[in-house]
């Protein structure tokens, strides 16, 4: 009887220590700030219903929606979409949405055969921040078509096209948020007294 008693209380005693001991990395879950969403639990609901962050049931049963899903992949996200518009004179020679890398084939303007550049973008997160973008730009040239010499340079246009799609992203994140608004007029009701 004495070890089971024992044996409980370092059961207990394990499970408390590792409890704790996980409860140090809680700021690293995922989730909003808590600054950013009124305190009140039906100003949440009204705030997530408007933005698009949830769904109505009324609608679902009554049928408003028409459509059985909406299929967005890579359309949703805004960062890649401004990136492809960005460079979307450029050939692309490898396009990888999973592995988050947009690179371009070799481009050359008009009758400038001697010299060409290549893009390569690396997507580092999926917000619309400075450093979410790796940016590489790579010139060509080419004195024979045999001899020719590959540099990468660091200057303006990386920083031009990194400037010019947060631009555009964040143009298209406005936009989506526009158009998921939604007023909510549920919540309130009429009771007898």
């Amino acid at each position: 009887m004495a070890k089971f008693k024992s044996l409980q209380i370092f059961t207990i005693f394990l499970l408390t220590l590792f409890t704790l001991n996980s409860c140090k990395n809680l700021e690293n879950l995922p989730g909003g700030d808590a600054r950013e969403f009124p305190p009140d639990p039906k100003e949440r609901v009204k705030k997530n219903l408007e933005e698009g962050r949830g769904f109505r049931l009324d609608e679902t049963l009554k049928g408003k929606g028409g459509k059985g899903g909406d299929f967005l992949f890579a359309s949703a996200n805004e960062l890649w979409r401004a990136s492809l518009d960005t460079i979307d004179f450029m050939p692309l020679a490898s396009v990888n949405y999973s592995g988050g890398i947009i690179i371009t084939d070799w481009y050359s303007e008009g009758n400038n055969n001697d010299e060409s550049v290549k893009i390569s973008i690396r997507f580092l997160t999926n917000d619309i921040r400075a450093d979410a973008l790796d940016i590489k730009v790579f010139y060509k040239k080419c004195s024979q078509i045999v001899n020719c010499k590959i540099t990468q340079k660091i200057g303006s246009l990386s920083a031009e096209l990194k400037k010019e799609i947060l631009a555009k992203a964040t143009i298209y994140r406005k936009e989506n948020k526009d158009k998921n608004f939604k007023p909510y007029v549920g919540g309130t009701t009429n009771r007898k007294k």
